[in-house]
């Protein structure tokens, strides 16, 4: 592959809008966790009360995942991300408004957080399958790739901008540059037209709910990949979120600090740049397999935040965590694509969302009172076996193992724009097998 090859998604006009967008959102978002945990911190010092906040917007998303996977399904997905971006830019902006002027309360905040995670919920699945429908199948892998690569180069700068915002005029400034970043992504994102990727192959009744949730539930069960691979997401985020957006800000606290904490998840962006470089070359046939074998590196960065808090440890393990999650993403998403029918991406998109989500607000929830029972650092511990235990059964799975990467797809001509709203491909009978 020629370096041509490499960046031609780049010649797509809607594919520059939509990684634009995707990484000014991202930058916003690098800096509204680091602040949001640290406004809370700063009004109780209680991580059982970050726990519940987080814990909230993340239920809210997990509840409202499949309906955001049906109208991405239904409508012109960009005009979907536009208005959940609006709408988030709203909620994150009162957020910022309640910190900033002393009016912020735990019930506030778990109000907005359960709004948040509702609009967060719409735009999700609608994101994650727009690329399948814009850019051909030849070049997927590679605009995977770029695409979080700028979701990656974004969330180093805005992490760094987070702890040093938190640090120097407070967390209510940080909330502030989130809502201003949805803003500014709503409008590249209305850049992107590209209508609904279904509507040339919707020929029977019109479309019902519950009927489209079992055509993505069909597709989503059928395959032994996927679903594999999401139970054991459903365990490793619950562990790894939970110990890391909790846990994390209150041993910062406790010891290396507010700005410390911020470079922390800097060098974790930097792992995440550097593998998604690796990721735009690497030619793997079991692309899957390889990518869930690589997330047994984020139990580094549990291990180390409850032996060795110390910022020379914890910036090598974020490093490798950061690059070993790139791995997996951008295997997962390219699998994603080459393998199951484009006019129902989303909504398989969505049901893997809400299996990998689902206990996440478990774990922050849970990871608050677990630490003050058991002592923070045997909780982080549990935590990092957790991560380890999870990636081990979804190996033991032979689909995952055996699943293959189309290395040599039927060649197709790349031009600068494709019609827009081409539907992706449908994956053949054949392809079928399973999805991690």
């Amino acid at each position: 592959m020629n370096w041509s090859q490499t960046f031609a998604p780049l010649r797509n006009r809607a594919f520059r809008y939509l990684v634009a967008g995707r990484t000014v959102s991202v930058l916003g978002n690098a800096v509204a966790p680091i602040a949001l945990a640290f406004a809370v911190l700063d009004l109780t010092g209680s991580a059982r009360d970050l726990g519940l906040v987080v814990g909230a917007r993340s239920l809210a998303n997990v509840l409202f995942l499949l309906i955001g996977g049906v109208i991405a399904d239904r409508f012109p997905r960009h005009l979907v991300m536009v208005g959940a971006n609006l709408l988030a830019a709203g909620t994150q902006a009162a957020i910022a408004a309640a910190v900033l002027t002393g009016t912020a309360t735990i019930p506030l905040l778990l109000g907005l957080s359960v709004v948040n995670g509702i609009t967060a919920a719409l735009a999700q699945p609608a994101t994650a399958a727009v690329i399948g429908q814009i850019v051909p199948q030849e070049s997927r892998q590679q605009a995977n790739a770029l695409n979080r690569l700028g979701f990656a180069s974004a969330a180093i700068f805005g992490a760094s901008l987070g702890g040093l915002l938190v640090a120097a005029i407070g967390p209510g400034w940080g909330l502030a540059v989130d809502a201003a970043a949805f803003a500014v992504a709503a409008g590249l994102f209305v850049m992107v037209r590209v209508p609904r990727a279904s509507a040339a192959e919707r020929t029977g009744p019109a479309p019902n709910v519950f009927r489209e949730l079992r055509e993505g539930w069909v597709e989503f069960s059928s395959r032994t990949w996927l679903w594999a691979v999401v139970l054991g997401f459903c365990l490793l985020n619950a562990a790894y979120v939970g110990g890391v957006n909790v846990l994390g800000p209150v041993i910062a606290d406790e010891s290396f600090g507010r700005a410390g904490w911020g470079l922390v998840l800097a060098v974790k962006t930097v792992g995440m740049i550097v593998g998604a470089l690796v990721a735009l070359r690497l030619r793997i046939r079991r692309f899957l397999f390889f990518g869930v074998a690589c997330m047994a590196a984020p139990a580094l960065l549990l291990g180390g935040l409850a032996l060795a808090p110390y910022l020379i440890v914890l910036v090598g393990a974020a490093f490798l965590t950061g690059l070993a999650m790139e791995q997996f993403g951008i295997a997962w998403e390219t699998t994603m694509q080459e393998h199951v029918p484009g006019d129902k991406l989303a909504r398989v998109y969505s049901y893997d969302m809400l299996g990998s989500f689902l206990a996440i607000p478990i774990g922050q929830v849970a990871v608050g009172p677990l630490a003050e029972a058991l002592g923070t650092r045997v909780t982080m511990l549990g935590a990092a076996a957790l991560v380890l235990i999870a990636v081990l059964g979804m190996l033991a799975s032979r689909d995952v193992r055996r699943l293959e990467h189309r290395l040599d797809p039927p060649a197709v001509p790349v031009t600068a724009d494709p019609v827009a709203g081409a539907p992706a491909a449908a994956a053949d009978p054949g392809d079928l097998l399973t999805k991690s």
